[in-house]
Parts: C-alpha cells; structure tokens; sequence
C-alpha cells in the first residue's frame, strides 16, 4: 500500500478548504439564498479559516431563464461585490464555469478588474477539448483555474489517463477528482487519487477532490484522498449539495489539525442559517433512494425525482434501478 502523506495529527501546507455551499447547495433550491445568508456565509468562512469560497455557476442568462433562479446561478460582478466589496481578507472567491453553459468569453472579466481569484471549469471527459480552451483563456485573464472532471467513475481507465496527460501540459492548476455519483469507496477513491497525483505531479500541479454522500461516505473519502497526497478539499456547510450532498464541512474543519481552522462560527452558522433553510422545506442530504444509485454508479436523478415526488416506495424503487441495469 502506498505511503500516507502525514498522519493524523500534522499539518500540511498544501492543504487547502474550499466551501461550496452556495454553488452545490444551489441546486437543492434554485440558488434562492437571501443576502444576508450570503454575507453571514461569507463572513463565516472568512473566520473559519476557510481558504476559497466557491459562489456558485458562471452561466449563460441567454440559456437559462433569470427569472427562475437567484443571482449565484450567474455570479454577476456587481452581485459578488455588493456581499464581498474590494474581498480585503485571506480567502479567495471562486466560480464554477461548465462547459457548454457559459458564455466565458463574454462573461468574464480580466483578473485584475474583477473580485474573483479561481475560475473551476466543469466537465465531462469528453469535454476535456473545450475545457483546455476555457482553462487557456481565463490564465491568460489571470485567474487561478481548477478542471473538475465529472462522473469519472464512469469513464474508462485509459480516457481519464489521456484527460490528465492533456491537463499537464496546461496551464490549470488543480485538477479534481470528483466523485459525481457517491459511488467511491476510500479504497478506489484513494487508489485514483494516486493515479491522478502521478500523473500530474511533475508538471506542478495540485490534486482536488470533491465528494457526494450517496452511501455516507463523503467525509471518509475526502480524508482518505487527502492522506494519499490529494491537497483541495471541498465542504459545504452540513453537506448541503444536490442529492444526497457533499463532505460536511464542520467535520472537515473539525479533522484538520491546522490552528487557521475553527469550528465555532460554522456551527452558529449551521444555528442561525441552515436549520431554519431545512425547516423552510429545502431538502438535501443522505436517504436511501441516493443510497442505490450510488451502489449503482448511475447518475443520482432518479432519485432526485423520487424526492421530489415525496416517495417512500423504497423497495419498489429500488427495483426499478434494477430493471434499468
């Protein structure tokens, strides 16, 4: 087995907490935070230690209706600086852009205009091409960029391979390995965290990872990566995200073992913040429906509908995965 990088009681340099409560979390309720959640957030963050706090996308109005989500859908400028001002803090503000959903050469203002520091690029393996692309330009902008590669639970062995052949030689920075179904165990997740560190790590770049909790296993997965050499991290506050969610980042924050991290406002935070959001009716987090569809590497939304139906035939759902094998 490979060496572990550290133990459980060090402290790592390289490591770095990304929250993205908001982008993740976005999707259990169309991105319809208040301001004030926003701010409190932020500012939480900012005493938590938080390295980067992810808004959320960076999409296309011309391609989804404004009217039905909330501004961290599309991270206008003058919406990222009316919470965050000139950012006079530690912490960097990051954005996700997807392939195929953003107007990046339209949208994105150069670096040194802009209160954003890190640009993520989301795809999928076959978008690894028009990744490349937007990975370019925003370097050329002067952002930090990451390539979070989707659902490569799915994807064969020697694709993933050639995906981080191509990355090393860009200019990205961090490349994720992310977890899309809940599907990983610690044992394959560590063993492509490997793959993935050797591959890359002679050109400099930095390992991600990014968890879903379809089979509860979101926070084990992510220290387990993080002991193999993995150094982003990424949390969001009690793990919402879409689905079944993601690592929570009161238990990362609570693992790590570097004095920048403290617990204390993340879980007033979760007091004053997130309780009242899950009594509102906004739903998220592990239940047995994400639980088969995690077991079964398949996309979680199915399970997502059975949710929102408000079904509890979990036999009978389970069965109809089945049949769709």
């Amino acid at each position: 087995m490979a060496v572990r990088k550290g133990n459980l009681m060090s402290v790592r340099d390289d490591v770095k907490v990304l929250d993205a409560t908001l982008r993740d979390g976005g999707l259990c309720n169309n991105f319809r935070f208040t301001d004030d959640f926003v701010r409190t957030l932020y500012k939480t963050n900012i005493k938590s230690g938080v390295d980067y706090m992810e808004f959320g996308y960076k999409a296309d109005p011309d391609l989804f209706n404004v009217e039905e989500y909330g501004p961290w859908k599309f991270c206008r400028e003058e919406d990222l600086r009316a919470i965050v001002g000139e950012n006079i803090s530690d912490m960097k503000i990051a954005v996700m852009a997807d392939v195929g959903r953003c107007n990046f050469r339209r949208d994105f203002l150069p670096k040194s205009e802009s209160v954003i520091d890190m640009v993520r690029v989301a795809c999928y393996i076959h978008q690894i091409p028009a990744a490349l692309e937007m990975i370019e330009y925003f370097h050329e902008l002067g952002y930090e960029t990451t390539c979070n590669i989707m659902a490569v639970s799915q994807a064969g062995g020697y694709q993933i391979e050639e995906a981080l052949a191509m990355l090393a030689e860009s200019s990205v920075d961090v490349i994720y390995l992310v977890d899309s179904y809940g599907a990983f165990y610690p044992e394959n997740a560590s063993d492509m965290a490997l793959m993935y560190i050797k591959a890359v790590e002679e050109a400099g770049k930095k390992i991600g990872f990014h968890a879903h909790n379809n089979q509860n296993l979101a926070f084990a997965n992510t220290i387990d990566t993080l002991s193999r050499g993995v150094s982003y991290l990424d949390a969001t506050v009690q793990g919402m995200g879409r689905g079944a969610g993601n690592c929570a980042l009161e238990l990362l924050l609570g693992f790590l073992k570097n004095p920048k991290y403290n617990l204390y406002s993340v879980l007033t935070f979760i007091e004053k913040y997130m309780i009242p959001l899950r009594e509102s009716g906004v739903v998220w987090g592990f239940d047995l429906q994400y639980m088969f569809t995690g077991q079964l590497n398949r996309h979680p939304r199915e399970a997502m509908a059975f949710t929102s139906q408000k079904r509890g035939d979990y036999c009978e759902f389970y069965k109809e995965l089945l049949d769709h094998e």
